[in-house]
């Protein structure tokens, strides 16, 4: 039989002769007939706690994948054996991890080992990472399993893996149907009952666990999902009795902790759940215990100095939370978490990394070409869009209060409709969405504005404001009060206009946290791993492909669930639309479509490109500002990914008939719409998957939306956000109007008025905590390129084209770099020096060096 690897071809069907003679080879029996046989077994662990665990309390019996047991219509089922302790390993900062081997004798008529199950007598979880099996012909059969698994006593039954052999349903050997179909049902349940730390059941339910009316009325919020009114993605069911006082809502874990359900298989490793967690006290400890005076009134608790803000960074602390810092704190994080916080703060000495925006230039985030870059290669590069017609207009035509007379002569030379038509008009909308809801924003003590803001591409590639226009709400939609400011260099129109970006910047960093991060990538997101659990077995090759770039999404999100969306949490207490963030972002998600989610696609919506038909042009556009950081580095993954997608589905599917024939497959793209994005079914966002092209084009855009999108949005904001006065949260004051008392204190002292304006000390200080956290790699990361184990996929061909597509992501990583160099690309570095890093791959082999704020590197998953 020739086993020779087949060289990569543009032909869809390049690997049809490959798998005709290879899809069941090494399926036969492993040795000679009469004969009793050895398969022994190695099972690396990480312990949840300080001990190992003894390995007389954990057996494994293992499953034949080629021969079956009549009685049973399984593979043949091994013996037990018992585990024997070979080598324990325990790094500086990780927890402990042993290496356990089995023996177990089977007949020569087993065959190959395809699966195992492992039962657990002891009385705590264990985290098992991996296994492998090797058999009498010295042949190693791996099991990459990175889950939790529970007490027999918890479970009340065994755990059972397969092996890192991939099939398609149609192609699934005899002694493996069964197993197969069992392990599905299991992982489904039945919908009924609360889940329990140690389950393994996938199921969708809607949002209705961000409230806790228990607590008071002030703590109702509205069910997400499910209604025309308030529609959302699906989150994973957990199944918890309702509240008592709103009996619509889930009750909310008590008591707070850590720990919320989500399927075992998703719950972080015990490495990832201590540096998550050490990564959270040291932010609140460093940002959270700022000297400041016992003051009673919350609002009043506002900043003096930049000084001041520059002190969040210095180790040269108070070694207490003052008394008003204290309250506030324990409203939005666990008392237990409060006490640990306490405890750690005599021990922080620590000094931080000023975030890059300040760290060469301390006032560069002031400089209007740094405002402009921002939108192109900023840690929020996604809203920015082309205008089309001028002047701008809201949803109901009404047209914008800013005047082509105002702005032409800021063109170089150009008219305005010539710039229009050239494409050299950008805008910033964060208008529409906005002015519903500002009455009742604005009754809490804030002050928002919805905002225009209009840009010119000037000739060297970098994007000039030209105008920003603040809105109010009038009596009516068609009567808004508008107020239109223009930039200045120096004098009051100066403090005026960087008082305008400051709001607009406000907007922005609302839209970029709620919208494009939290519900454009962790929640639309999580209805394909529910499904994806649900429907594919972990044979099948879409769910091998896709498993790690769903790694640890389900559990960083039901922690966002706890702390930060939840009435009261985080994102309530520092985001300007409060207690109705979430009822915005449901706005949002009308708007969404999947298949927009491509980059190629977003870019064509936003006018940020134009379709080229050059076939030898594989992103399908020609962008319309070729120094666009985030665009042009971006494709070149999108390119990278969607060309190791085709080669890694056409291997399995040999024709379009194959993907409709694939039941699994269908099943899957089925409950997507119709379940985990069930508000959306009747849209025509969907792809049919009918087709070879339309299964590729699916995943190259989920795998693209949980690596290099998620990671642009994320890694970047220490960088940006971490320095208050360049991305506030929220506004405490409007802009003042000549003739108001408000003004005259402005012009007594611009600075102070400005300071004033930002966030209270408390909501600055949680604000900058947050993005520290959320902007640190953990050591344990696995990043676009790489995968945990080298043998993830039992197939030779596809861990080949792997390593093809390993190497296209150093070469793109290569020429990001050439173009971070280049004097003449403005927008790579801009007025305050930070390079752009956030879509550098990073396929480096060492994690461990690239843990913390690094701004680099593109996790697999939304990871964090």
């Amino acid at each position: 039989m020739n086993t020779e690897t087949p060289k990569r071809t543009s032909s869809p069907n390049w690997h049809t002769s490959y798998v005709k003679t290879n899809i069941f080879n090494n399926l036969n029996p492993i040795c000679q007939a009469n004969q009793q046989l050895i398969l022994k077994g190695k099972f690396v662990i990480i312990h949840n706690h300080t001990k190992s665990i003894p390995g007389k309390l954990i057996s494994v019996q293992i499953y034949s994948g080629t021969d079956e047991d009549p009685d049973t219509g399984k593979g043949m089922l091994s013996g037990k054996a018992k585990f024997k302790q070979c080598e324990s390993i325990k790094h500086n900062h990780d927890a402990p991890t042993t290496i356990y081997k089995i023996k177990i004798h089977v007949g020569s008529h087993f065959g190959t080992p395809r699966a195992f199950v492992i039962q657990s007598q002891h009385n705590k979880k264990f985290f098992l990472q991996s296994a492998s099996i090797e058999t009498s012909n010295n042949r190693i059969i791996h099991f990459d399993c990175n889950s939790w698994v529970y007490p027999i006593k918890k479970t009340k039954s065994d755990r059972l893996f397969f092996s890192n052999r991939c099939y398609l349903p149609s192609q699934t050997p005899r002694a493996l149907v069964e197993l197969r179909k069992e392990e599905l049902d299991r992982l489904r349940g039945n919908g009924m009952g609360e889940r329990k730390e140690w389950d393994r059941i996938y199921d969708y339910d809607l949002y209705n666990d961000l409230g806790d009316p228990d607590k008071g009325p002030e703590h109702l919020r509205p069910i997400l999902g499910g209604s025309r009114l308030y529609p959302y993605p699906r989150r994973g069911r957990t199944g918890r009795k309702h509240s008592i006082a709103g009996p619509s809502s889930e009750s909310r874990p008590q008591p707070m902790s850590f720990d919320m359900y989500v399927p075992s298989d998703e719950r972080f490793s015990p490495n990832k759940l201590k540096e998550l967690k050490s990564y959270c006290v040291h932010a609140m400890v460093h940002f959270l215990s700022t000297k400041a005076e016992l003051i009673p009134q919350r609002s009043s608790a506002s900043v003096q100095s930049f000084e001041e803000i520059f002190d969040m960074f210095s180790g040269n602390k108070n070694q207490t939370i003052e008394g008003w810092m204290k309250e506030n704190l324990k409203k939005v994080i666990p008392i237990d978490h409060f006490k640990e916080i306490t405890r750690a703060i005599k021990e922080n000495h620590e000094q931080l990394p000023f975030p890059q925006i300040i760290a060469e230039n301390e006032w560069a985030w002031k400089d209007d070409m740094e405002f402009g870059r921002q939108m192109l290669a900023g840690t929020h590069p996604v809203r920015i869009q082309c205008l089309k017609k001028f002047p701008p207009r809201n949803k109901f035509g009404v047209r914008s209060s800013i005047k082509q007379s105002i702005i032409e002569q800021k063109l170089e030379g150009w008219t305005l409709s010539q710039a229009v038509e050239q494409r050299r008009i950008f805008i910033l909308d964060h208008h529409d969405y906005l002015i519903p809801y500002l009455n009742r924003i604005n009754a809490n003590g804030v002050c928002a504005y919805a905002s225009r803001t209009l840009f010119f591409l000037r000739s060297d590639g970098m994007l000039k404001p030209l105008a920003i226009e603040l809105s109010l709400p009038g009596p009516s939609p068609h009567l808004e009060f508008h107020r239109v400011i223009l930039p200045a260099k120096q004098g009051t129109q100066a403090a005026l206009w960087q008082l305008a970006k400051t709001h607009v910047l406000a907007n922005d960093a609302v839209y970029h946290q709620l919208m494009s991060h939290w519900l454009y990538t962790h929640a639309v997101v999580e209805p394909f791993i529910i499904a994806t659990k649900r429907r594919l077995s972990v044979m099948h090759p879409i769910h091998r492909l896709l498993n790690p770039h769903f790694k640890d999404t389900m559990h960083i999100n039901a922690l966002a669930r706890l702390y930060l969306l939840n009435s009261g949490g985080i994102l309530e207490r520092i985001l300007f639309p409060g207690e109705i963030c979430m009822q915005i972002s449901c706005d949002l998600y009308k708007e969404w479509r999947f298949d927009e989610q491509g980059l190629p696609a977003d870019l064509l919506k936003r006018g940020m490109a134009v379709e080229d038909p050059d076939i030898n042009n594989p992103t399908g556009i020609q962008l319309m500002v070729l120094d666009y950081p985030y665009a042009t580095d971006g494709l070149e993954i999108w390119v990278a990914i969607k060309e190791w997608v085709m080669d890694f589905c056409s291997f399995f599917y040999e024709d379009d008939e194959a993907i409709e024939a694939d039941i699994e497959l269908q099943a899957w793209w089925s409950e997507i719409r119709t379940q985990g994005h069930g508000d959306k079914h009747n849209d025509t966002c969907w792809y049919e998957m009918t087709k070879l092209s339309h299964l590729v084009e699916t995943l190259t855009t989920l795998i693209w939306v949980a690596s290099a999108r998620h990671a642009s949005l994320n890694y970047g904001q220490y960088a940006y956000n971490g320095y208050p006065p360049n991305r506030p949260t929220l506004c405490r004051k409007f802009v003042p109007l000549e003739g108001t008392v408000e003004f005259g204190e402005f012009l007594k002292d611009p600075d102070k008025f400005f300071l004033k304006m930002l966030p209270d000390r408390f909501e600055m200080s949680l604000a900058v905590a947050l993005v520290d956290v959320l902007s640190r790699h953990t050591c344990e990361e696995v990043y676009l390129g790489c995968h945990q184990s080298p043998g993830w996929i039992d197939n030779e061909v596809i861990l080949n084209r792997f390593a093809e597509f390993k190497q296209d992501l150093k070469e793109i990583e290569t020429r990001i770099m050439q173009r971070n160099r280049d004097p003449k690309l403005k927008n790579r570095r801009g007025p305050a020096n930070i390079e752009y890093t956030l879509l550098y791959p990073d396929t480096s082999t060492s994690s461990n060096s690239r843990s913390g704020i690094t701004g680099r590197g593109i996790p697999n998953s939304i990871s964090i």
